[in-house]
């Protein structure tokens, strides 16, 4: 059994200097309050609570301070924790499934019972990015009195939608159009989901989970004997740019579960390993993505309509590329507004980013937000694939949970209450695996599997199954918005058939010369900004003397691939600015190519929509990235 010593050795990983004194909090397994909690990443205090005398470590003293230059860091053994149930991810799906976990052990009075949660986020909700209209069945049921008056604890900033436009978009007009039964927001919330889980977190804290965000999960570990996921290993500390230990080097940790729950939003970057090793794409169709970029502003109150949720298509996007824009009106005069791309577009010479900034000077956009202020800004990939594209969700000692296995109603343009079911439902499976299999030493969640068949998860996507795919019709966006219509209205996901996505997102892209070119104007600085500016409101941040975590094996054949073909698409399929060419008549092809990875938002695009797929997204160390707010 894990000691207390070893428990608050973890947090001592976790702080940083501080010139308060630090108190253990009242929280049952929190040594520290939520908002004493910084980046590891930051120096480190020195050590208070038994930070010498780590109760499972192996490695020397020596070996954290004093590291040699030919020394492998890889080769030193690492401390390592033992759980019952670890959740890679602090979203939506992860800390629901820790709070209903601590539910089930502390009702049947098994405080002994070990959650542990692992975020790569300094801090909850920092790396969260979504819309957000909420659906609130799940919360619902695990959390009832969650917007209680009577809760001093509920989540204070949910805004009741009050009335819904859907409107088709051209150059100067929007024109009303009906809006799916899928898409009715009454009894539904407007919420900042970054929010949301920030509070979803302290309600984890409340009933004991073990929360530790600016932890990294970078590698996935398996037994040995069966091959069954094993828990999960953070990355190092302190590696240089060039591969070789710092002065400040500290090996990663291992954490050991009896199940590993892997709940790291679209296209996790471990979830990608686990789906390779037991092949769980096997009887599915790939994966396809869409981009959402995000603004956040506070607007004149003549512009504010409390509870308005408008979805608008159309321009400014082209007939060949699936998305829409939308804004809704929530908290004091805050409106959010972004715009979704499906990453299946041809023209390589498209820009994400572009499109979203061309948007916002349509005149239903630019009336609410002119002369109002932008606050803050975001950008994520998400899965809209649907239930085609769902994948095998368990595996030996594991399951997939949330967006990262691909819950997200695209029609509905929800995705939290599906990732938060999720979450429950594996969380059922795991605890009535788990006590019901006390000396077994492989768990696998058959259970996970069934609930999932029979829940409103698999019914709610199978009938909306057909209308994301229905865009690769000839026809285009026109051909898509009327069969759509039909599957709404008429058939009801009753038809015999299930449509296939035509391509990958990446295989869907065009050479730069079967397209046209698109230019972008200048923005006006008032309501469209250039890139970086946007980049400054994302309060990113990541350490530069260490290993690109955009890993690109060799940078020149990277650009010989792609330049020529596709005339620098990373540079605008990429929302942050991270990738460029340079010209360089030193190289073969008169452009180099190079990465600004501290740019980086974590937004996975470069990983999904490289034609060549040459580009790996990994993890930066622990607590880096974007520090979201209100997003």
């Amino acid at each position: 059994m894990t000691t207390k010593a070893t428990r608050l050795s973890l947090v001592s990983r976790r702080i940083s200097t501080s010139s308060t004194p630090l108190k253990p909090s009242s929280t049952a397994f929190s040594y520290f309050a939520p908002a004493r909690r910084r980046c590891l990443h930051e120096t480190r205090q020195p050590s208070l609570i038994l930070c010498s005398k780590r109760t499972l470590s192996t490695t020397s003293r020596n070996g954290l301070a004093n590291v040699k230059e030919t020394l492998d860091p890889r080769q030193q053994d690492r401390e390592s924790d033992e759980v019952d149930i670890c959740i890679v991810g602090g979203g939506p799906a992860g800390l629901s499934a820790a709070i209903r976990l601590k539910q089930l052990a502390n009702e049947a009075g098994n405080d002994d019972f070990r959650v542990l949660l692992l975020e790569k986020a300094g801090e909850l909700g920092a790396h969260i990015v979504s819309g957000n209209v909420i659906e609130p069945s799940a919360v619902n049921e695990l959390l009832p009195d969650w917007i209680s008056p009577e809760n001093p604890s509920r989540f204070a900033d949910a805004t009741p939608a009050t009335h819904d436009k859907m409107r088709f978009l051209t150059k100067n007009s929007a024109i009303p159009i009906p809006a799916p039964p899928q898409m009715n927001n009454h009894g539904n919330y407007i919420i900042s989901l970054n929010q949301f889980c920030k509070w979803l977190g302290e309600r984890a804290e409340e009933v004991g989970v073990e929360v530790y965000p600016g932890f990294a999960a970078s590698e996935v570990l398996y037994k040995t004997g069966d091959g069954s996921v094993k828990g999960v290993a953070t990355n190092d500390l302190g590696v240089g740019r060039d591969g070789k230990p710092k002065t400040s080097f500290e090996r990663g940790m291992e954490f050991h579960a009896r199940v590993t729950l892997f709940a790291e939003g679209c296209h996790g970057s471990l979830t990608k390993q686990v789906i390779k090793k037991y092949d769980l794409r096997r009887d599915s169709q790939p994966q396809t993505y869409g981009l959402g970029l995000k603004e956040v502003w506070e607007v004149k109150p003549e512009n504010f309509r409390k509870g308005e949720v408008v979805h608008t298509m159309g321009y400014p996007l082209p007939s060949d590329t699936y998305g829409g824009g939308w804004m809704y009106h929530f908290g004091d005069n805050l409106v959010s507004l972004g715009l979704v791309v499906g990453l299946d577009y041809p023209n390589p010479w498209l820009a994400p980013y572009g499109e979203f900034q061309k948007m916002k000077h349509h005149p239903i956009y630019k009336s609410v937000i002119q002369g109002g202020k932008c606050l803050t800004y975001g950008a994520r990939t998400l899965n809209e694939g649907g239930f085609q594209s769902i994948p095998k969700c368990s595996f030996p000692g594991g399951a997939l949970i949330g967006d990262t296995a691909g819950f997200l109603n695209v029609p509905k343009i929800k995705g939290t209450h599906t990732a938060m079911r999720s979450g429950m439902l594996a969380a059922q499976a795991a605890y009535t695996a788990l006590t019901a299999n006390p000396d077994s030493s492989t768990i696998f969640l058959f259970d996970y599997e069934d609930a999932l068949r029979s829940s409103t998860i698999w019914s709610e996507l199978k009938q909306v199954r057909n209308m994301r795919p229905s865009f690769h019709s000839p026809l285009g966006l026109y051909g898509g918005i009327m069969y759509s219509g039909l599957e709404a209205y008429l058939f009801r996901g009753y038809t015999p058939w299930t449509l296939k996505h035509s391509s990958t997102d990446h295989g869907a892209t065009k050479s730069a010369d079967q397209c046209k070119k698109i230019e972008y104007p200048k923005p006006d600085n008032e309501i469209s900004f250039d890139i970086l500016t946007s980049v400054s409101r994302t309060g990113t941040n990541h350490e530069e003397d260490q290993p690109v975590h955009l890993q690109v094996e060799d940078w020149d054949e990277h650009a010989r691939k792609e330049w020529p073909k596709y005339k620098g698409i990373e540079n605008r399929f990429c929302p942050a600015g991270v990738y460029e060419y340079v010209e360089d008549e030193s190289k073969d092809i008169g452009m180099r190519f190079q990465i600004n990875a501290q740019n980086c938002i974590h937004c996975k695009t470069c990983d999904i929509k490289v034609p060549d797929q040459d580009i790996n997204w990994a993890t930066p160390q622990g607590g880096e990235g974007p520090k979201y707010s209100m997003t």
